[in-house]
């Protein structure tokens, strides 16, 4: 992996500066991280997370409902968003990457940017180091210090992933972007209809604002919304790949989705919001 990550990685152990060579992220004081053998460095040392990551299952729906282009106009949507309002980004962050499936359309967008994923889920960067080789995945928890230099991130992407307001404002750089996407009340709503999903309540750009007043502000919103044909197979995946999968007991989802009749027209509703320092 030739990157130069001097200036972007911190170490988790000492907070000293770390550099990346081909399989191994080492930092001055002698702490060593290698790769797993799928391209991910595992930076969760110690007690780990209490928090409970993404299971291999949800990963493997995840990507088989994205590879079906479902979601493709938000990704499109986000690296458009992207490139217009940080157009000299060089490094690119992605906070809650998952499979790296809008850090992958982001960083294109950037030629020589370095993207870096973080994930809890070692299943979800196993995806992301295949689709950045020219990045740096690494599993942490967002909740903790990031292992990022501050000021280092020119571009920060949070797609339905949870937000850490103090630690986004410090890896931010001085003219960085943060890029947030959440779900509006009526996204996949006929599948929430049907109960299938549990419900998204009102209100929640609004919440990303107050959650980040005081060190990030608001300066765009757009609302992105469009209807999707889903067959029997992409509705089960887009259940189970999120965390409406853990409320299913063996079974129980397959009976539901039996009784659907064909195709399902089902809507998109999100919210893109840029943010950058008060």
């Amino acid at each position: 992996m030739p990157l130069s990550t001097r200036e972007i990685l911190l170490c988790p152990v000492c907070g000293a500066a770390v550099d990346a060579h081909p399989d191994l992220l080492a930092c001055s004081s002698g702490h060593r991280f290698d790769a797993a053998r799928q391209g991910y460095f595992n930076l969760l040392t110690g007690r780990g997370t209490r928090f409970e990551a993404d299971s291999a299952g949800m990963v493997e729906a995840r990507e088989n409902f994205l590879s079906g282009g479902h979601y493709e106009p938000l990704r499109n949507t986000l690296a458009g968003a992207a490139a217009r309002l940080a157009p000299h980004a060089s490094t690119v962050v992605d906070a809650g990457a998952g499979t790296g499936y809008y850090l992958r359309a982001v960083a294109d967008r950037f030629p020589g940017a370095i993207p870096v994923a973080l994930d809890i889920s070692k299943f979800a960067l196993r995806r992301a180091a295949r689709r950045l080789p020219d990045g740096v995945s690494l599993v942490w928890d967002v909740w903790k210090q990031l292992p990022l230099q501050s000021g280092s991130a020119d571009l920060l992407l949070n797609v339905f992933a949870p937000r850490n307001p103090a630690e986004f404002s410090r890896v931010l750089s001085p003219n960085g972007v943060l890029l947030v996407v959440t779900p509006q009340p009526g996204h996949l709503a006929e599948l929430r209809e049907q109960a299938l999903l549990l419900q998204v309540p009102d209100g929640k750009a609004g919440d990303v604002v107050d959650s980040l007043a005081g060190s990030l502000k608001e300066i765009e919103r757009n609302s992105l919304e469009f209807d999707m044909d889903l067959s029997p197979a992409a509705v089960k995946s887009a259940i189970l790949m999120g965390p409406a999968a853990r409320h299913y007991e063996q079974g129980q989802l397959d009976a539901a989705v039996e009784r659907l009749e064909g195709h399902q027209r089902v809507s998109a509703a999100f919210t893109v919001q840029a943010f950058v320092h008060a």
